[in-house]
């Protein structure tokens, strides 16, 4: 397998994208091809030892920031990170790209097949899905990539969900929700009240509303939103579990009995750590174009970027793609 990093994606870029990159190569033992400045990569790529895995590097120019607006990035940059990328992808070189980068411009890019790879036929909007570092493991869809939906986007990305759930975690049947206000039927914003139906008709195995509460308590398997709502509820659980985490540490050490407490609970809470670390998921699938792509947090490290290879590489073997376009057919 032949699996595409960006390495001018992360915020702290190349650093973590080209540690992450070597990280993967050596444990899944697949060809790594980095995109980005040649003479950066290279001098990066020297400080590792790469003895034994197969890392190719290509050349982009352009660097795509944070800042840059994704209308721009489509008529402009095309020789970025992003771009070269996609385009190995799309052009049957590599066989998924994954990225720390700007998530709008990734988006914008890969929906054009004349720059990128183009949307599965059929679907109106790709979906940015996540799987949540909770007990449960559940799926939020759609997490960021469309803050305007129409209620036939809402039901595409509960069918998208669905099968990544099925192929990816092996959940027969997955349950699937619709995020709103209250659990009752005729609660929510008028696009929620009219995705309803269509999710009830749709032959999923819909349970119907639930509140974020619900959701966080593993009622089901994949959660459907739009995504202005799904990146605010990812954001604010990011930082819930940033504060609760800061919290308990400064409140263990404020004494000695609880400091010593907290050192015997050490082992538990490391445990804990990893369950809610988002660097252990790596990135977001987003579903419904024309490939695999992965995107991870800019502030991924190495270890983000090397899971997020790893989730490509599931993408790929478990024939995502392909079961999506018969899935929305």
């Amino acid at each position: 397998m032949r699996i595409v990093v960006d390495a001018m994606g992360s915020d702290n870029r190349p650093v973590p994208d080209v540690a992450g990159a070597v990280l993967a190569a050596r444990e899944f033992g697949e060809t790594i091809i980095l995109v980005g400045d040649l003479a950066r990569l290279e001098a990066e790529l020297a400080k590792h030892d790469t003895t034994g895995i197969s890392i190719e590097v290509k050349h982009a120019a352009a660097e795509i920031a944070m800042t840059d607006k994704p209308s721009q990035v489509v008529k402009g940059k095309l020789d970025s990170s992003i771009h070269v990328g996609l385009g190995l992808v799309r052009d049957g070189e590599a066989d998924a790209f994954v990225t720390a980068g700007n998530t709008g411009a990734v988006l914008a890019v890969s929906m054009l097949r004349r720059v990128g790879l183009g949307r599965i036929p059929g679907v109106k909007r790709p979906g940015l899905g996540v799987v949540f570092p909770i007990k449960e493991r559940p799926f939020l869809i759609d997490s960021g990539a469309n803050a305007d939906n129409k209620a036939e986007f809402l039901l595409q990305f509960a069918i998208m969900g669905s099968l990544y759930m099925e192929r990816v975690h092996l959940v027969t049947k997955p349950r699937v929700g619709l995020i709103s206000n209250g659990e009752e039927e005729g609660k929510g914003t008028e696009l929620v009240k009219e995705t309803g139906p269509l999710l009830q008709a749709s032959g999923l195995n819909y349970v119907g509303n639930i509140e974020p509460k619900e959701f966080m308590f593993g009622a089901v398997d994949v959660a459907v939103t739009d995504g202005f709502s799904g990146n605010l509820i990812m954001k604010t659980s990011e930082a819930i579990a940033k504060y609760m985490s800061d919290t308990i540490r400064e409140e263990i050490k404020a004494n000695p009995i609880t400091a010593v407490g907290g050192f015997l609970a050490k082992p538990a809470f490391g445990r804990v750590r990893r369950q809610l670390d988002p660097e252990e998921v790596g990135g977001a699938p987003l579903l419904g174009v024309n490939g695999v792509v992965i995107i991870g947090h800019g502030r991924s490290g190495a270890l983000a970027i090397k899971h997020a290879v790893g989730q490509a590489r599931v993408v790929v073997e478990t024939g995502v793609v392909a079961a999506i376009e018969r899935g929305i057919q």
